[in-house]
């Protein structure tokens, strides 16, 4: 099962783009998140810290690339992201953090 120490490690960051913030209108807030994660675990933990009801969970794994910088070729890493769609008219306030 997940202990306590371990629920804040699955939730790495929120992601803040132009794209994630129009999903907001829709109920939608995305976060990276651990690779090893799944959605059960995700829900479970999103539920818990934030005290919100998740009606849906979406992932996207961001494969890792190969990109030239000053004439180097650069691995920049891949990772996963979860796109949370919460209950009608709950919200996160991801300005106050965890």
């Amino acid at each position: 099962m997940i202990s306590k120490s371990n629920i804040y490690d699955n939730i790495i960051s929120p992601i803040v783009t132009e794209k994630s913030t129009n999903q907001s209108e829709y109920n939608k807030i995305v976060f990276k998140i651990n690779k090893k994660f799944n959605k059960k675990l995700i829900k479970k933990n999103i539920e818990k810290i934030f005290k919100v009801e998740v009606t849906k969970i979406n992932i996207v794994n961001k494969r890792s690339k190969v990109k030239k910088t000053r004439g180097r070729k650069v691995k920049v890493s891949g990772y996963k992201k979860a796109i949370v769609t919460l209950k009608k008219g709950q919200n996160i306030d991801l300005t106050t953090g965890i």
